[in-house]
């Protein structure tokens, strides 16, 4: 069983297409590992296929947004360098809300909730 999960952020705006007839989103995720000078950034090409690349997604998968990735790791060669490449199974947006990125009708969000809220807390 091939199954490989990660968290990073997206390089740039992924890349809507087709390829055979079936609807294919391709990006970028950087993944950090180790620590001060020791860390290194792995840069991983990914597709998302069929039903997930032809929903709303794909319009929220934009340079900079923080995402978790799991499915088939695979490597590819071109022009004499070796790539890793990710066929997605499941994405989830993570992170906090980027400005510029579309948010849910007013009706959608929860409302905060104040139970218990003290104004007596001396700062």
């Amino acid at each position: 069983m091939n199954v490989f999960t990660f968290t990073g952020n997206l390089g740039k705006d992924c890349r809507n297409g087709n390829q055979g007839g079936t609807a294919v989103c391709n990006f970028t995720v950087a993944v950090k590992s180790g620590y001060g000078d020791k860390e290194q950034t792995l840069w991983l090409d990914c597709a998302l296929w069929g039903k997930q690349a032809e929903s709303k997604l794909p319009q929220y998968l934009t340079k900079g947004a923080q995402v978790a990735v799991s499915g088939e790791l695979s490597t590819r060669e071109h022009e004499g360098k070796t790539y890793l490449t990710c066929r997605v199974s499941s994405i989830s947006l993570i992170g906090g809300k980027r400005e510029d990125a579309p948010s849910a009708p007013a009706a959608a969000r929860p409302a905060p909730v104040m139970d218990d809220f003290n104004d007596d807390i001396p700062f």
